[in-house]
């Protein structure tokens, strides 16, 4: 086994222990070098959510601060780095100052005596978004089902702290426990609360949530009723409806890279 299977060994299993643990990360790997560098072409390393070195290794610490960065930006966004970094003469020859981002490469200065160039590719590794489904209705099941399917970690409880993943709530009690579900969706927060349920019944419930002391802009901020208007009738079209919204929840939680 060559060092390079040995090391991807060591990354695959650190990185599976902060999946276990629903921790962000990021992989960060060169791909190209110029001149004097300490790493070569294909190193690699596994970054923690502060952007540290957590496993293997991409050269001194001439590369630490811009792999950082990028790894905070990467993790941040949710979308790939390419970060080039270059001594100070060099990015002027291209017309580029640190910091600057051109044709989706971000520039970054090498102030090491090396004076070598190192471009490094940083993907993020985030956690599965979180469904939590409240209510025992066929909407409810159906959805419960259909989740995995969408990359969603699905779950009936909800929990004190999300961690770092995004979470969104869809209450699906239809009549069974209303007022309670919303109650303990709005206490607890989420990225998107959805209410499966009309609107005419659902502004009956906002109003005594809100004598209950329950702050109007939150219960305005809950979809109701929740889903796309596809023309759902069945449960199991409801839940397909309900998770093309929140696709597109999802992806505009990802900010766009601009290039």
């Amino acid at each position: 086994m060559t060092p390079a299977e040995f090391q991807s060994t060591d990354l695959a299993e650190a990185a599976q222990a902060l999946r276990a643990r629903d921790e962000p990360f990021a992989f960060a790997t060169i791909v190209r070098t110029a001149g004097a560098t300490a790493a070569k072409p294909g190193a690699k390393a596994l970054l923690s959510a502060d952007g540290t070195i957590l496993h293997g290794w991409l050269g001194g610490g001439c590369t630490r601060g811009a792999v950082r960065r990028a790894a905070l930006t990467a993790l941040q966004d949710g979308t790939p780095q390419l970060v080039s970094v270059a001594p100070e003469d060099l990015l002027a020859e291209k017309g580029v100052t640190a910091g600057d981002e051109v044709d989706g490469t971000r520039f970054d200065r090498n102030g090491c005596p090396s004076r070598g160039s190192v471009d490094i590719f940083i993907e993020p590794c985030l956690p599965m978004p979180q469904l939590v489904v409240l209510g025992g209705s066929p909407v409810a099941q159906a959805l419960s089902i259909l989740a995995p399917q969408f990359h969603w970690s699905e779950a009936s409880v909800l929990t004190n702290e999300p961690g770092h993943r995004q979470r969104v709530i869809v209450i699906a009690t239809q009549g069974q426990g209303d007022m309670d579900a919303l109650t303990q969706a709005l206490s607890h927060g989420a990225d998107h609360i959805a209410f499966v349920g009309s609107r005419r019944k659902f502004a009956t419930l906002a109003d005594k949530l809100e004598a209950k002391g329950l702050p109007r802009d939150k219960i305005d901020a809950v979809k109701a009723p929740a889903g796309l208007d596809i023309g759902a009738v069945t449960p199991e079209e409801i839940a397909l409806s309900i998770l093309a919204e929140l696709v597109s929840v999802r992806r505009r939680s990802v900010k766009p890279h601009d290039g």
